[in-house]
C-alpha cells in the first residue's frame, strides 16, 4: 500500500472502484445472453462433482449435501477492539470513543452499537485471537485462501492461490446442480475476493447479483426465439473463438444441457429475484442494499448454492471499514467512518441469522463474518484525529450456524489489543473447519500449474475443536 502522508494520495481498500465506469452486466441480444452465459458458467463441472462423488461413494462416505457457506467480507480491515474486543479499562487512546454493553454471555462485552448480537451471543461464536500475519488489502487473498503466501504483493504467484470458496466448488460443488457452486454478490473491485488461480477459471466466484440480466430476458426476447437446445448450443460453440482461450471455456461439451438450464431455467430465475419474498421479508431484512444483498444470499443457500461471499465494500451513505481517520480522505475515524456502520452490520448479521433459524437452515449453513485483519492497539494514528491503521497481527472473527457449538468465545487478546494472550486461531484453522462442515477430506490436493500437488490445508490446520 502506498501511503505519502496524512496530506498525500492514500492507497486504500477503495481506490480502483472506478466509479465512473459502469458496472455490471447488460444483455441487450441473443448474443450478449450466450456470452453472459459463458461468462457465469465457470462453476458448472457437474461431471467433475459427479467423478467426486462416485470416488467417495467407492471409499464408503459421502459428502454432506444441503451444507453451505455464507461469508460476509469485510473489506477494509475492521477494528477489532471497536466492535468485537473492546477494552473497556484500557487508557483512552487504546479504548476508543465507544462504551460496551453487555452480552447473553456472562463476563462478555460488545461494542455499544452491536446490541443485536449482543442479544444473540448464545447463538453465536466469537474468535478474537484470529491470527493474519500477512494478509494485506488489494487482492485480498491470504484470509480468503487460508494460503499464508496469497498475498501477491510479496509473492507473484499468491494471485493463483484458490479460494476456500473454490476448493468447496470443485471437492463439494453446489447442492443443486442448475445453480453455481461459488457465488459473489456486490462485489466493488475483483481485488476484493479470491478466485480459483490454480483450479482454473471454471472454480471462478460467479458474479450472480452483477449478472442478473442473465436471468432475465432483454425485451422482445422469448423463450421460443432462443428455439432449441441444439440451437443453443451449436451457437455457443460459435462464440467460442471469440472467449479468452485461458480455460474459461473448459468443460462446455460436457454439461451443455446444464448450461442451457442456467441460462433459462426456472430454479437460477426463482433463486436470484427477490421479488418472489414476501414484503414481510423484505422488510425485515430492509431497504440498506447490503440487507438485501444478505436477502439474496439467504435465498440462494436456500436454493442450492455452496459458497456465498458478499462484498461488504466501502459504503458511501454508511461508512467504512478501513479507518484511517478523520483527516484521512476518504477513510473517515472511528466516529465519522465506522459509527455509522455498526448499525447497518448488526441488523443484517443478525438478520440473516434469525431468518436462516427460522426456516431451518442454520444448522446446514454456516455464516462468517470477517475481514482481512484487525487495526492498531493505539488510536489516532498516522497523524490522525481518531483514526487506526492496519494491523495484521490480529482480528476478531464471528460465526453463527453450521450445525457447530456457539455461545462461546475463543481465545483473546493482550490488554491493548494488539497481540494474541491465548488460544490462536489461523486462517487455516479455519478453511479446516470449512471443509469438515462440508465433509471435504483435509488431506485433499490438488495441483498447480507446475503439476506439483498442493494441500487445501497448510500449516497444520485443523478444525477448530471447540466448534466441533
Amino acid at each position: 500500500m502506498s501511503e505519502h502522508g496524512p496530506t498525500g494520495p492514500w492507497r486504500h481498500a477503495f481506490t480502483d472502484l472506478n466509479p465512473r465506469v459502469r458496472e455490471g452486466l447488460t444483455v441487450r441480444s441473443r448474443r450478449g445472453l450466450l456470452k453472459a452465459g459463458m461468462a457465469g458458467m465457470a462453476g458448472l463441472a457437474f461431471p467433475d462433482l459427479l467423478r467426486i462423488r462416485a470416488a467417495a461413494a467407492k471409499e464408503g462416505r459421502s459428502l454432506p449435501g444441503g451444507k453451505s457457506v455464507i461469508l460476509l467480507w469485510m473489506a477494509g480491515g475492521p477494528s477489532h477492539i471497536d466492535t468485537w474486543d473492546p477494552k473497556p479499562d484500557a487508557p483512552s487512546e487504546v479504548r476508543g470513543p465507544f462504551s460496551t454493553l453487555t452480552t447473553r454471555l456472562p463476563g462478555i462485552r460488545l461494542c455499544e452499537h452491536y446490541p443485536k448480537q449482543a442479544a444473540m451471543m448464545d447463538k453465536l461464536t466469537l474468535i478474537r485471537s484470529m491470527v493474519c500475519r500477512g494478509s494485506n488489502h488489494q487482492p485480498n487473498q491470504v484470509m480468503q485462501t487460508a494460503h499464508p503466501d496469497a498475498a501477491p504483493r510479496i509473492n507473484a504467484n499468491g494471485k493463483q492461490c484458490p479460494a476456500i470458496g473454490s476448493i468447496v466448488a470443485k471437492y463439494h460443488g453446489a447442492n443443486n446442480p442448475l445453480l453455481p457452486p461459488y457465488v459473489a454478490l456486490n462485489v466493488k473491485d475483483r481485488t476484493h475476493i479470491a478466485w480459483g488461480g490454480y483450479l482454473g477459471r471454471r472454480y471462478d466466484p460467479f458474479l450472480g447479483d452483477k449478472a442478473l440480466g442473465l436471468f432475465k430476458l432483454p425485451t422482445g426476447l422469448t423463450m421460443e426465439r432462443l428455439e432449441s437446445r441444439h440451437t443453443l448450443h451449436r451457437q455457443m460453440d460459435h462464440l467460442r473463438s471469440e472467449i479468452d482461450a485461458t480455460g474459461s471455456m473448459e468443460g462446455l461439451d460436457a454439461f451443455g444441457q446444464q448450461a442451457y438450464d442456467l441460462i433459462a431455467g426456472a430454479k437460477a430465475q426463482e433463486a436470484f429475484d427477490l421479488s418472489r419474498e414476501s414484503a414481510r421479508t423484505v422488510e425485515r431484512y430492509g431497504s440498506h442494499d447490503w440487507a438485501r444483498q444478505a436477502l439474496l444470499a439467504r435465498r440462494l443457500v436456500e436454493a442450492g448454492v455452496g459458497f456465498v461471499t458478499i462484498d461488504l465494500s466501502n459504503h458511501s451513505a454508511s461508512g467504512t471499514w478501513d479507518t484511517h481517520g478523520d483527516n484521512i480522505p476518504p477513510y473517515g475515524g472511528i466516529s465519522r467512518g465506522l459509527k455509522p456502520l455498526l448499525p447497518v452490520f448488526d441488523h443484517l448479521f443478525t438478520t440473516l441469522v434469525g431468518d436462516l433459524e427460522d426456516r431451518g437452515l442454520l444448522d446446514d449453513v454456516l455464516v462468517i463474518a470477517m475481514g482481512e485483519f484487525g487495526r492498531t492497539p493505539t488510536i489516532g494514528t498516522q497523524g490522525s484525529t481518531d483514526g487506526r491503521n492496519h494491523w495484521p497481527v490480529v482480528s476478531s472473527v464471528m460465526l453463527a450456524g453450521g450445525g457447530f457449538r456457539h455461545g462461546q468465545v475463543i481465545g483473546a487478546t493482550e490488554k491493548d489489543g494488539g497481540n494474541v494472550k491465548e488460544r490462536p486461531v489461523t486462517p487455516q484453522d479455519l478453511a479446516a473447519t470449512i471443509y469438515h462442515h462440508f465433509g471435504i477430506p483435509l488431506n485433499t490436493t490438488y495441483e498447480d500449474f507446475s503439476g506439483r500437488p498442493n494441500a487445501i490445508v497448510m500449516n497444520g490446520g485443523k478444525p477448530i475443536a471447540e466448534l466441533i
